[in-house]
């Protein structure tokens, strides 16, 4: 573990409502910079709103967020968060790819129209991350040609065409077909294993106890234990995540 970092991320007493539902009640977390953080709950506990805070796609309402430079309550418009996200790139459940566009025109997309990055450039960047997760050769494809695994690596490598610090996987698995979903991990695990920071919002527990630095259990909006996979998995403390892991485990 990278304890010699200090924090990349600081989460700090946050609070989230939607209406009358509350859905984040006070939740403070820190992640290290080179860190796999590993945030597993029943749905509906406010995992995927958590990591949506981090990189401003949902405001909180009280609190704090520090993600390296930015303090990210406190950025409003779209112009201000364009630095963060460049910084924090995310990766969803459904692949948000575009279906008129090839995979290549989809990673280089961002780069290009929202960073101004030099299009030839981008272009060898593009190329590069396509041999990373295993779909060299599919530049010219659309994302329907291509299986729900395929596509979600192709998610993969246009968020790193943004050349972020941090990469948030919003339960990147949740709809793959079991036979995809190792190959999706595979990736993962590579980037965990160059010392990219990765948050993730999983189901995969095998993975969490593998790859993750810290483990992190919300319930009903509350976080309730962490720790390292070996105690939080091996010893839970709390009934509600010894509960949560009898069913899953």
């Amino acid at each position: 573990m990278t304890t010699s970092f200090p924090p990349i991320i600081e989460v700090a007493d946050i609070y989230k409502n939607y209406g009358s539902v509350a859905v984040l009640k006070g939740i403070s977390m820190n992640i290290r910079q080179g860190e796999v953080a590993c945030i597993i709950g029943p749905s509906g506990s406010g995992k995927s709103t958590l990591l949506r805070c981090l990189n401003g796609l949902v405001p909180i309402d009280r609190g704090s967020i520090r993600v390296s430079d930015f303090q990210v309550e406190q950025l409003r418009s779209e112009k201000q968060l364009v630095p963060l996200r460049h910084k924090v790139s995310m990766v969803f459940q459904q692949y948000n790819l575009f279906p008129h566009k090839t995979v290549l025109q989809n990673i280089m997309m961002a780069p290009v129209q929202v960073l101004k990055h030099n299009v030839q450039e981008v272009r060898e960047r593009a190329i590069k991350l396509l041999a990373k997760v295993q779909l060299s050769g599919k530049e010219n494809a659309y994302p329907g040609e291509l299986s729900g695994g395929q596509q979600q690596r192709v998610a993969i490598a246009r968020a790193l065409a943004m050349q972020p610090e941090i990469i948030l996987f919003d339960e990147v698995t949740a709809a793959l077909d079991p036979e995809m979903v190792q190959e999706v991990l595979n990736v993962i695990r590579d980037l965990a294993g160059e010392g990219m920071t990765c948050v993730l919002v999983t189901h995969e527990m095998r993975f969490a106890q593998e790859v993750a630095d810290q483990v992190f259990f919300t319930d009903g909006g509350v976080m309730v234990e962490h720790g390292e996979p070996e105690s939080f998995f091996g010893s839970p403390n709390d009934p509600r995540l010894k509960s949560f892991l009898s069913k899953v485990l």
